[in-house]
């Protein structure tokens, strides 16, 4: 009996020892540590950083991490025992007022898996800030902040001696009103505007039509057509400007303003110094203030060249782009699109430097520059270069009332093949002598030859490429076709003796000058042109119309 039981103890360890020999290894688990059940952030921001921690010692293989129902991200392992994963978020307008909940889903190479789940609150968005109104004359230094909107009711004029600071990313919106109720910010003589945008926050100055919104760059509901809705930045200095006494009223501001003065009169400072303006966008300005008065996007009077004017993008005006009375200051990547007057426009002896420059014409769009010269006795020339044009409607470029000047290493394409670039003639009367005709245009033939009766200085317009396509016709375009010499007999000044055939001679012989000093190109070809990657900033570029640069 004693020796049966022993037996049935043995069987039964037997028994144990096999039954505990098939048992499965023993799983270790997944855990994810770091991670908190809930946060909260404010409306449009950002969670920090949380460092999360992942260990399997049986090795990872994946981490899932879903928003929702959406995978928001997902991590890939080769086994390893222990990694770490860096979680942040920055909640967008959708998910204002909202619990976001987040799953976070680690398995290992057995399949065992640990879910961990976080609820991040994001707040709601604060009520707006009403909009500051500035109306009138500016009479101590002040910021114009970018949490708001701003609006110019009616002319807003910053004092001599006064500084208006705008904040990178700040909208001012021109109130509607035309004639003396026309909206625009007038910096005057010895006033200065520090506006200094940014690439990635770019001042904006729009019409109160327009919904751009605080932190937007642009709205929904108006295009480059449209124009008008309000006047446009007008800068005021004390450089010479070449008209009778030194200095006169700016176009566009009534002659009773007396804020509207620009020129430093009999003793102009060519550093003068307004300021700086860059990464700026003016749009759908040009209001009109009287019969055929309008103003321009972006006006400089007598502006100097301690001014730094750079980033600068013109979009949808009544008027021109933008225009340089008199003055020393230089511009560098400018860019105007689909204005209804001329894109660039020169007066009274400018003589700074435009360099790097994109000009858009649009449907309603006249030249794409519009260059004037010395209205006084005062006779300087500027600088234009490095620059594409892309035409529709307008011309190339028109020089009249003894423009002189350089321009050159510019690219033109999209035009028409009657577009031209005159030595302009107006035929106007003289009012000595009313059985004569009179014209700027002799001074602007002589200054392209380089010298002539009663003018000195010179015109060159040299390094000039045309593409040969045109829009509205299968034959290519020439150099002799685009270049016109408008001086005749017909325009001569009071007193010059020269001949009819004088004049054709000389036009002849400048029609050659340009045929020598330029070319045509198609667009593989082409060397010369502006630098787009400057312009990557603008509302333009924003709207595909680089693409083709």
């Amino acid at each position: 009996m004693k020796k049966l039981l022993s037996l049935g103890i043995i069987a039964i360890m037997i028994t144990t020892f096999w039954a505990c020999s098939e048992d499965p290894a023993a799983d270790n688990r997944v855990t994810i540590t770091g991670i908190p059940a809930t946060a909260s952030i404010d409306n449009l921001g950002t969670l920090a950083p949380v460092a999360v921690t992942i260990e399997a010692l049986d090795g990872l293989t994946t981490l899932s991490i879903t928003k929702g129902t959406e995978v928001f991200d997902s991590k890939a392992y080769a086994g390893e025992t222990s990694a770490s994963y860096e979680f942040t978020y920055t909640a967008n307008a959708a998910d204002e007022d909202k619990n976001l909940v987040f799953t976070f889903i680690a398995t290992d190479k057995d399949g065992d898996t640990e879910t961990v789940t976080h609820v991040l609150t994001v707040g709601a968005a604060p009520e707006p800030i009403p909009n500051a109104v500035r109306t009138g004359i500016i009479s101590a230094n002040e910021t114009w902040t970018n949490d708001r909107i701003w609006e110019i009711a009616g002319r807003v004029i910053v004092k001599d001696q006064v500084t208006l600071t705008i904040q990178e990313g700040t909208i001012i919106k021109g109130r509607e009103g035309s004639g003396s109720l026309a909206s625009a910010l007038i910096i005057a003589r010895g006033a200065k505007l520090m506006a200094k945008g940014t690439a990635e926050k770019p001042i904006v100055f729009t019409s109160i039509l327009d919904n751009i919104q605080v932190g937007e760059k642009a709205g929904t509901n108006l295009s480059e057509t449209n124009t008008g809705l309000w006047g446009g930045l007008i800068v005021l200095g004390k450089a010479t400007v070449s008209v009778a006494g030194g200095e006169t009223q700016i176009e566009g501001i009534p002659a009773d303003i007396v804020e509207g003065k620009y020129g430093g009169g009999t003793s102009p400072v060519d550093n003068d110094n307004s300021g700086e303006l860059t990464y700026i966008s003016i749009r759908h300005g040009g209001t009109l203030i009287g019969a055929n008065n309008e103003i321009n996007g972006l006006t400089l009077g007598g502006v100097g060249s301690g001014t730094k004017i750079e980033n600068i993008e013109v979009v949808g005006n009544e008027d021109d782009g933008i225009e340089f009375f008199g003055g020393t200051v230089n511009l560098t990547n400018g860019l105007v699109w689909a204005q209804k007057d001329d894109g660039y426009d020169i007066d009274q002896a400018y003589s700074g430097t435009i360099s790097n420059i994109i000009y858009i014409a649009g449907a309603e769009s006249d030249h794409g520059m519009e260059i004037d010269g010395a209205e006084g006795t005062v006779s300087r020339g500027f600088t234009i270069q490095n620059g594409t044009f892309k035409g529709m409607t307008g011309e190339y470029a028109d020089f009249r009332d003894k423009a002189r000047g350089t321009v050159k290493d510019l690219y033109f394409f999209n035009y028409k093949k009657a577009d031209d670039i005159e030595l302009d003639a107006d035929g106007s009367v003289d009012p000595a002598d009313a059985s004569k005709k009179l014209s700027d245009n002799p001074g602007v033939s002589d200054n392209f030859k380089g010298s002539g009766f009663g003018f000195t200085g010179a015109l060159v317009l040299t390094g000039l490429e045309f593409n040969s396509t045109v829009t509205d016709d299968a034959s290519l375009q020439t150099l002799s076709a685009i270049f016109g010499d408008k001086w005749s007999k017909d325009s001569f000044l009071a007193g010059d003796t020269r001949l009819a055939a004088d004049a054709t001679a000389q036009a002849a012989a400048n029609k050659a000058t340009f045929e020598s000093n330029n070319s045509m190109v198609t667009s593989a070809t082409k060397t010369k042109g502006a630098d787009k990657t400057k312009f990557t900033w603008t509302y333009a570029n924003a709207k595909g119309k680089l693409s083709d640069f």
